[in-house]
Order: structure tokens, then sequence, then C-alpha cells
């Protein structure tokens, strides 16, 4: 019987995708094409097609699996496929890498400056891409991935990045992903539905194709040559898997239940056995060929993994070279295993049932006995454990039975995840080694271990499972844990509870960790305790909030200096900078610089994070700017940390609030309340539901409003950060939209006084700006109140910005400087420009102070206004312009269908929709008579809207509104 079929059956389809794939990389249209399928049902057979069909066209290969044995470890899939392009001795142009070399040191050990920590993932994927595009030889390459439903997600996170950018390379990513569910499978879905990728997938054989698959395998011309009972059982037991069909076939030829004689293949006996033992014993036979060395070989390579390394399984075997590779070679004839081809030194079993009848073959205690070997084996090949090292040697001492050795090398493998910013990785490992180190009753370590669990879990958005934990400190209290310890463990907690945004938990878990420090002080413990202690400060209500947060804070970071401690310093420097803020923005700047250094330096990506998404918070009050802010939510993102991406959703949605983008401001809330909810994200929530409450404000309905606040107070609203701003941009906006401007004053008033009681650190609430307008234009404010406003360093956040420009242009012109007040004005609204109702709102408040001390355009600015509000079916406010232009003896237009075609500087001319009709007209120089013509009217009637269109426009003539309409219409 042939060893496989000679070709792939049913596959045909598939096939001349993959071709085609490829051609088109081979011309510089690169792509990206993900196969999907059931375990057996031909992934990696299709894939090897590829290979083969790569290779013949003189593309360059290269291939990396993701690990199967124990948990995923950081980019070794990625690893794998491109350390060949350093081992075949062929020299790298890497000029064409620019800065992007010393990025790639997180995958190629050879260019690790010891500075990748301090890489997003964006960059880490522009990296690879380009790496790839510089070892390209003109033929295309092919990137094949294999097994991506067991990747971490740091290689999700870059293989994301490649499939949105590989469509303009020559370079074809092909991944294997089984339909189980896993995040490579929604990367894939995802991919697809945005047509960044191909996902194609491959369905069992049907009855026909298992009986062409059978003929093949069996050497005959054709399924009339195969007893009917052969592929009956086949078709039974199979399932339409290629790989079934051919381990089922091969155990019944290895059973003698089918013979092959001078007729031709016959059935002897009864097929119908039960299908797993037949399976395995047709394994075992196979295995059993190879001799008793060989099973030991075998047996030893089982315990390693699906994968296992050939340095490590000599070691533990202690043959020769020779006889390793001879049992090798006759593994891979026999069908076992096969080179793993992205690392040389690496084999692999060709499907996991080999590996699974190898088990059944050992007791547990060979099996544990083997794997203490091969963790030995590891240790002593690789001292220090690095790379993917580590965890392999965990996993084989927790099959060996060696609990406290394998949590402390989890431990210590999740430590250097989570140092790397891995922490989807870093979770799992890390929550091994604390479950294995809780049963062994090591309270030690297992308080090590807790120390980066927790913080760990809180970026995780898992706080169920961080408080969980936290039930057991008071056992860990008790089991001989010194007060250094203990105390650093509180703070931690202390820490989770603070990204919940449960401050009084909080609290409680700092003067708990204060207790156990007072009997036995230490300086450095005690740093890291008053850091944590400042964040909650300040989101504990009381009128010294700011003052008593940033004391502890500058405490904190004077001991973190002392003592060399790099975390407590970037904490502290960035709630410092948060504070600072509202004095000086320079100051502010400062500290953060600062924090961002000293995370780079350290090598400390979580921290990096946290300053480079304050920096980007500062961009966006300073000038509305949120492209700092997509860039840290992406690398958030990439990091795993729920909390720094939700936080940044919700800066998202009021931004898109106060833009007017509505629809995408409804839905981005709703997405992002939907997880944060779940996750009690408790800051988050206040803070979209507020955003969400003003959308409904600026859309002046009331009870919806309300609606949000009743559910952001349900969310500890009540002397919040975010509660000013619930005021000063919904309550108050409400008001002004239902022309209520004593209310929306009593509003800003009670923002003031919340703020006296509460100082917050979010400043677009309306006291550094909003209300100054309102109290100017009721004579409540002069010229010492306005400059009192502006020497402050909330007046220059753009928001804010807009009607402190507006308030001065309403005191320029009561002072007589009408040009300085239309300037003023000027500058305002090109303040305002990204955020339009409030620049409508403001032309609105300012009409009437314009006119009377005559300044400005007050009839435009209030045409300008009511035709914004009008489209916007804001009643109040309509009404308001169309009653104040009537006042000003300006004609008030009957708003008509097609207003919107109309351009928005005719439009605040007053330019009619059957004037604009005329206007067009006039680019063509016609007649009065020819208007006439064309638009059914009279001849009169058109004089009579050209001089209209003359005295609205300010043209000298008719000439001249001629070349107007021309020059609109080009």
């Amino acid at each position: 019987m042939r060893s496989h079929a000679p070709s792939l059956v049913g596959r045909d389809p598939q096939l001349s995708l993959l071709d085609g794939a490829l051609a088109e990389a081979r011309q510089g249209r690169g792509g990206v094409v993900f196969l999907v399928g059931e375990a057996g049902v031909g992934k990696s057979r299709l894939a090897a097609e590829a290979v083969g069909g790569a290779l013949g066209s003189g593309m360059r290969v290269l291939r990396g699996r993701s690990s199967t044995t124990g948990p995923a470890v950081p980019f070794r899939p990625l690893t794998e496929a491109l350390m060949p392009l350093f081992r075949g001795g062929e020299p790298l142009d890497d000029a064409a890498l620019g800065p992007y070399r010393p990025v790639l040191g997180r995958l190629i050990p050879e260019w690790d400056t010891g500075e990748r920590e301090s890489t997003s993932m964006v960059i880490l994927g522009e990296a690879v891409l380009r790496l790839l595009l510089a070892a390209g030889r003109g033929q295309g390459q092919l990137l094949l991935l294999e097994d991506l439903h067991d990747a971490d997600p740091e290689t999700l996170g870059v293989l994301e990045y490649l499939v949105d950018n590989l469509e303009y390379t020559p370079v074809l990513l092909l991944a294997t992903v089984r339909t189980d569910f896993s995040d490579a499978l929604d990367l894939a879905q995802a991919a697809r539905r945005r047509g960044s990728a191909t996902l194609t997938e491959l369905p069992p054989l049907t009855r026909p194709q298992v009986e062409e698959m059978t003929a093949a395998h069996l050497g005959v011309d054709g399924p009339h040559e195969v007893p009917q009972a052969v592929p009956d059982r086949l078709w039974e037991d199979g399932a339409g898997s290629p790989y079934l069909v051919e381990e089922l076939l091969q155990s019944m030829i290895g059973a003698g239940t089918l013979v092959q004689g001078a007729d031709g293949w016959r059935t002897v006996g009864d097929l119908r056995r039960d299908v797993s033992s037949t399976l395995a014993r047709g394994i075992l036979r196979r295995i059993d060929r190879l001799g008793a060395q060989g099973l030991t070989l075998l047996s030893a390579a089982a315990v390693l993994g699906r994968r296992f390394p050939l340095t490590v399984l000599q070691h533990m075997t202690g043959v020769d070279d020779r006889t390793l590779l001879s049992h090798l070679h006759a593994g891979v004839a026999a069908r076992l295993v096969i080179p793993d081809e992205p690392a040389p030194d690496w084999y692999s079993f060709r499907h996991s049932p080999t590996v699974e009848a190898l088990f059944t073959q050992m007791t547990p205690g060979q099996r544990a006995e083997l794997a203490r070997r091969g963790a030995r084996a590891v240790e002593e090949l690789h001292p220090g454990l690095g790379g993917d090292w580590c965890a392999l040697a965990a996993g084989l001492r927790c099959e060996a039975g060696d609990r406290v050795e394998a949590g402390l090398l989890y431990a210590d493998a999740g430590g250097r995840a989570l140092a790397a910013g891995a922490l989807g990785s870093a979770v799992t490992l890390l929550s091994r080694a604390e479950e294995l180190l809780a049963e062994a009753g090591d309270p030690q370590a297992r308080a090590s271990v807790l120390e980066d669990l927790l913080p760990a879990l809180a970026e995780a958005g898992d706080f169920a499972r961080a408080f969980d934990l936290a039930e057991d400190l008071h056992v860990l209290g008790g089991a001989g844990l010194n007060a250094v310890r203990l105390a650093t463990l509180h703070a931690r907690l202390a820490k989770v509870a603070h990204t919940a945004g449960r401050w009084s938990d909080g609290n409680r878990q700092v003067a708990r960790a204060r207790e156990v420090l007072a009997g036995a002080p230490d300086e450095a413990t005690a740093a890291a305790v008053d850091v944590t202690a400042a964040y909650l400060a300040l989101d504990t209500p009381g009128p010294d909030r700011t003052q008593h947060a940033e004391k502890l804070a500058r405490s904190a970071a004077d001991t973190a200096e002392r003592h060399g401690l790099p975390v407590v310093a970037c904490q502290a420097r960035e709630l410092l900078a948060t504070v600072a803020r509202e004095r000086d923005p320079e100051e502010s700047a400062d500290m953060l610089r600062q924090a961002l250094e000293t995370a780079e330096r350290h090598r400390l990506p979580l921290q990096r994070m946290y300053a480079a998404t304050r920096m980007s918070g500062n961009a966006w009050l300073a000038e509305g700017d949120t492209s700092g802010l997509l860039a840290a939510r992406e690398e958030a993102l990439r990091l795993g940390s729920v909390n720094i991406v939700h936080t940044v959703d919700g800066i998202l949605v009021l931004d898109a609030v106060l833009r007017g983008d509505h629809a995408a401001a409804r839905s981005a809330a709703a997405d992002c309340l939907s997880v944060a909810r779940r996750l009690r994200l408790a800051p988050v929530v206040r803070y979209v539901l507020m955003a969400q409450a003003t959308l409904e404000a600026h859309r002046a309905d009331r009870p919806a409003m309300e609606a949000s606040l009743a559910a952001f107070t349900e969310w500890d609203g009540a002397g919040s950060q975010e509660e000013p701003l619930s005021l000063g941009l919904a309550r108050a906006f409400c008001a002004l939209l239902e022309e209520d401007r004593d209310l929306a004053r009593a509003e800003l008033r009670a923002v003031q006084s919340m703020e006296a009681g509460n100082p917050s650190t979010y400043h677009l609430g309306g006291t550094h700006g909003l209300v100054l307008l309102l109290d100017v234009l009721a004579g409540d404010a002069g010229r010492s109140r306005h400059e009192e406003t502006t020497a402050t360093a909330m007046a220059r956040m753009r928001w804010n910005r807009q009607f402190v420009l507006l308030a001065d242009a309403v005191l320029l012109g009561r002072e007589g400087a009408g040009p300085r007040a239309a300037a003023a004005a000027e500058s305002a609204l090109a303040a305002a420009e990204p955020y339009p109702l409030a620049r409508h709102l403001g032309l609105r408040l300012i009409a009437d102070a314009a006119h009377r001390d005559g300044w400005g355009d007050a009839v435009g600015w209030l045409r300008q206004a009511e035709h914004f509000f009008h489209e916007r079916e804001v009643v109040a406010v309509t009404g308001a312009c169309r009653a104040a232009l009537r006042r000003l003896g300006a004609p008030v237009h009957q708003h008509r269908s097609g207003t919107r075609s109309i351009p928005g500087d005719l439009r605040a001319q007053g330019v009619t929709v059957r004037e604009f009709d005329v206007f067009r007209l006039l680019a063509e120089r016609l007649s009065n008579k020819d208007i006439a013509d064309r638009l059914f009217i009279s001849p009169r009637t058109a004089e009579k809207h050209i001089a209209s269109l003359i005295t609205k426009t300010g043209a000298a003539n008719r000439a001249d509104l001629c070349a107007r309409s021309a020059a609109l219409s080009e």
C-alpha cells in the first residue's frame, strides 16, 4: 500500500485558490489566506502542497508553528519562522530596516539590544513586515504559520497588523486554524469581514471522495476494486476526516482484516471493531517495528510534547547521534514523526493520537520519571531557561509531580511575560503558578506570585478573579509572611480596587498595609503604598483630595528616587502630572516626559503605555487632537490592557459627542458600556454614561438625558470626578438649548460649588469658560473676572477657550473696541471649529450683544445658528433666532425643500432656494427671459431675484454676480 495518496482528494478548489494567491504574491500583490478546519481534515497537508508550489516557483518559504506544549509562549511561531533567515549563511541586507532593526530583538535574539520592551506591537508588526520585504529575493515569499489556534496573544497582535498591510507586498501569509473557538479564529473571521483576508474552510470529505482516497491509498485503479465493506466502514467511522480514513485503513491492514492477494484486496474477519482501540493498536504496531529502543525514544519524545527538541531528547535518553537519527528516520518512514522544518533541531509527531497511543503504554510512574528527566535535560542544556525553555521546563516539572518546582518556573516565565508587556501570556502563566503553589502549601512563593498576578488581572479586566484571590490574604498573613511581603500584597490589591473604581475597598487595603508596616517600617514598601493611596485619594470625595493626593505622590516619588523604584516613580509622576495640569501644562508635560523616560530606561511597557496615554489626554484637552489617543488605544490593545482600552474609548465617545457625530457616539457608547459594565470598570461606566447624557442634552432631549444621569448616579456618580461634567456638559447645555439661561447659570453654579467640595481633575465642566460667557452676557462679570479666568491653564483648553474668547469679544464690544471684538469673535469661531453645536450656540448667545454694541455680523450669525438648529430640530433655539432676526429688522425666510443645497455662506446671507436657482443659471450669463423660461417664472420675477441677490451677496453688479456663480460652478 502507498504511504499516502499521490495527490490530494477533494481539495481542488482550495489548491486553485492557493495557486492563484502564490502567483499574485510573485507579482507583488500579496495577501492572507486562512485555512480553517477540524483536526485531521487536511490543513497541514494542503499547506505542504502550497509550500511545494512556492519552492518550485523559486519563492522563499518561512514556516512557524504554535506550541501545543504548556502555556503559549510570546512570539514563538514568528520567531521560528524568521530564524531561518539568519541560519542559511546568505547575508541579509538590513539597511532597509533602519530604526526598526533593534525592534526585532523581541523576535531575533542576535538583534536584542535590551530595549525591546518599550516598543509597541504596532511598531513590531511594521518591523516584521519590513524584515519580510528586506528578505525578499524578487520571487515572492510564503510565510506559513500553522496551528494558530494555539498561538499566544502577542503573536496574534503582530499578525493582525500584518493581515491589514500585506496587500501590496510580495508576501503571502498562509495560516492554519482549527474551527474550535479561539482568538485566532476570531481574528480570521474579522479579517474576512473587512476584506483583509481570504478564509477558506476545509469541509469533511464526501462519500465519493472517501472512496477515491481509499482507492488511491490502496494503489488500485478505482473504487470498484475495493471491497465494498471497506469504504462503508471508513465512511461510517471516519466522519470524512482524511486523517481518520488513513489511520483506519492502516489499522485494517495491520490487523490483517484487509489483505492483498493475487486477485486484489479482500476482507478477512470482522471490520467492525472499536475505532479508538483500533487506531491505537495500529499506531503501536508501527512503533513496535522500530524496536525497543525506538519505543523508548518516542515515549520520551511524547512526554516532551507533540513538538520536541532533539538535543533535549538525546540528553534525556543518552543515545548517540547515529542511533538517534536512525530511529528518527525510521519514524519518518513509518509516518509517525516529521521534521519540524522552521526549527532544524526540532521534530514533531504527525498527529496527536500518536502521542496518546504512546501514553497508553506508560504507567503514571514511568511518565513522571521521563518528564523529570526531560526537565533536568532542559535545565542543564539551557541554564537560565531563556525564551520558551522556562515554560517547557515548568510543564515537565508539573508532569513529573514536582509541583513546587513547576510553580516557581511558571512564576518565573509569567514574570518575564509581564515585564515584556505580554499581558495575556502573563496571566495564563502566573495563574498556573499560583494554582500549583497553593496546592503545594508554599505561602512565601505563592505570595510572590500574587504580587505579579494581582496587577496583571486588573490590567486584563478580571477583577472578580483578583478579589477572589484577595480572600486568601488573611490566610497568608498567618502563614509566616514578613511585613514587607504582606504589606505589598495589600498595596497590590488596593491598586486593583482603584482600577475597578472601588475607592472605599482600596482605602481599606491601604489602611491594612500601613498597619502591617507600623510594626516593621520599610521605606521602599511604604512608597509603593503611598503612590497607590495617592490615586485612591484623588477618587475619594473630599475638599482637599487633590492636595492630599499630590502630597502622597511627591513623597512616593522622592522615596522612589532614593531607593531605585522605577515603577513607583512612574506612577507617582503620572499622578503629579494630572494634578499639575490645572496650574501649569508645562509642569504636567515635564512630569510625563520623566515618567516615559523612566519606563523606557527600565523596560516597563505598561508604565510607558500609561504615560503615553496621559500625554495623549493632555493633547486632546489642549487642542482636541485625538491622534495620540488612538495610538495609545492601539498600544493598550496590543498589550492587553483592558482598562486603558476602555478608558480611551470613553474619551473618544465624548469627543464624538462634542464634535456632533452623534450616531457614531451612540454606537461606540453602547459597545463600550456593554463590556465595561460586565467587567465592573466603574470609572469607565461613569464616564461613558456622562458622555451619553451629554449626547442627549445636546439633542435637547431632557428625558433621555435624565435617564442617563440616573444610571450615572447608580454607579456611584455622586462625589465622583465625572460628576461636574454631568452638570456642565449635560444639564447646563440642555438648559441653554431650552433657551433657559437662568437655569443654565444655576447648573453651572452647582458645578462651582461641587468642585469646591470635591475638586476634579476633569476641566470641561464649564467653570473655566461657559459660566464666564453667560455671566458677562448677564452683566455680572467684567474685565477683571475675565483676566482672572484667562490666567488659568484650564481656560486655554480648546473646549473652554472658545467661550473665553467669546466673552472677551462681548467685553471688547462693550468697551467700544468694535474691530477688536470682531477679531476676538473670529478667533473664538476658529477655536470652536471642531464643535459645531457649541459654535452655533455661541453665535446665538453673542448676537444680541454684538448688534447692541455695533460690532460683528449679528444678522449673519443668527441666520447660521437658526439654520443649524432648525436642521437638528432644536425648536427653542430655532424660534429664538427667528425672533431675534425680526427684532433686528432682518427678513426671516421660510425653510423650503432644497435649502440644504445652498452653500453655507450664501445661506448665511439669506439667499432663498428660488434665488439660488437663479444664481446658478447666471453662470451661463443668461438673460432674464432665458432664466424665466428655464424656471417657468416671469422675466420680471427673475429680475427681482437678481436684484435681491446683488443686495444680499454684496456683488458690485450683475457681471460680478455672474462671475461668482461661475466660480461656484467650477
